[in-house]
């Protein structure tokens, strides 16, 4: 078997970057071929760098890379969409922040990444256009969820198996939203009513596809689907509290 050219070109998204050196950066990108991949520019933090404002955070960008043993090589970088001048909002750069921190969190596994890189374009360019930002987030997240093979069941009681016809409770253990018989006894149990649930299958569903979908969450559906990202990650995510504190301070 041939070994894989070292020389090739992608489109990728910057999710963070960390000093190298004196003048490089390692960046972590979500490319367009390969999903997640760690990689360096070279003298990028000089003032007559030719990188000079192409590898922004969350920009899109058209890549000329070159494997390397550890570390692959940016080579050449053009701008394909860049949104750093619209999420200088602090609700609109710490939505991004979660995005960026969600797919760098999910990408340790196996991914479908047409769609991933498919879901995180449209996110990132609606966030930076958004009047309310965060609350693009829901959709986001279960949409990736499903994405992972870790939608939650939304149709039918993910215990018994019943169709839900009205109120239901969020139950992360068993994989999706519960019927009254068989919903989680915890203090903490999320119920949702009728018109949650609507909107908690509507925020899931595909576009074009039968149902249609939602953009916006209610309060109880936010939590619930936050409930289950929270589950499937092990943890919350850290600008999610960013995210909470900004919509404290607004109120």
């Amino acid at each position: 078997m041939s070994e894989p050219q070292r020389a090739y070109k992608t489109r990728a998204f910057v999710l963070r970057a960390r000093n190298l050196g004196e003048a490089d950066k390692i960046f972590t990108l979500f490319t367009q071929a390969r999903g997640k991949v760690a990689a360096v520019a070279k003298g990028v933090r000089r003032v007559k760098s030719h990188f000079t404002g192409r590898l922004e955070f969350m920009s899109e960008v058209q890549l000329s890379m070159h494997r390397g043993r550890n570390l692959d090589v940016i080579t050449g970088a053009d701008i394909v969409s860049e949104h750093w001048s619209r999420l200088t909002d602090p609700a609109a750069f710490t939505t991004a922040h979660v995005l960026a921190e969600l797919v760098d969190a999910f990408c340790e596994v196996d991914l479908p990444v047409p769609e991933i890189y498919g879901l995180l374009q449209g996110a990132v360019g609606a966030v930076a256009a958004a009047d309310d930002p965060a609350g693009l987030l829901p959709r986001f997240e279960l949409r990736l969820l499903a994405a992972l093979g870790y939608a939650p069941e939304a149709e039918v009681c993910a215990r018994c198996g019943a169709p839900l016809e009205s109120a239901a409770w969020a139950d992360v253990e068993a994989g999706g939203l519960a019927c009254a018989a068989c919903r989680p006894h915890r203090a903490d149990a999320l119920g949702l009513e009728a018109e949650d649930v609507a909107n908690f299958r509507a925020l899931g569903a595909a576009r074009g596809g039968a149902r249609r979908a939602a953009t916006e969450a209610t309060g109880p559906a936010a939590r619930a689907v936050d409930a289950f990202l929270t589950y499937h990650l092990g943890k919350r995510p850290s600008a999610s509290k960013l995210l909470d504190d900004l919509a404290t301070v607004r109120v």
